[in-house]
């Protein structure tokens, strides 16, 4: 695995991504301005978890099936969390259906 500009592998890089949901996703954005694997993953973690978080707020505000939902959701967005994680650490470029598709064009735009 390749370093990057923080000094990290790449595959750590990328898990980190992940590790704060969207957060630290823009994170990675900002620190890590050349690595386009890197870049990838970080743009994955804020569209996903951005959307999750997003849905999530929406959720809480519809009665009766809106807590339902919320846990179906939260559920999920656990699942990806895990998933996406050991993906980016074993240096694979995992692309979810949609989100992936926009974090490889927009990584590969800097």
């Amino acid at each position: 695995m390749a370093k990057t500009s923080t000094g990290l592998e790449e595959n750590v890089a990328g898990l980190l991504c992940y590790v704060g949901w969207w957060v630290s996703g823009v994170v990675f954005l900002i620190l890590e301005p050349k690595n386009k694997l890197v870049r990838y993953h970080a743009m994955q973690s804020i569209i996903v978890f951005g959307a999750i978080n997003i849905a999530a707020i929406i959720l809480r505000y519809i009665p009766l099936i809106g807590p339902v939902l919320f846990g179906l959701l939260w559920a999920l967005g656990v699942i990806l969390w895990i998933v996406l994680m050991v993906k980016a650490y074993q240096g694979t470029k995992y692309k979810l259906p949609w989100a992936g598709d926009q974090a490889e064009k927009w990584a590969a735009k800097s």
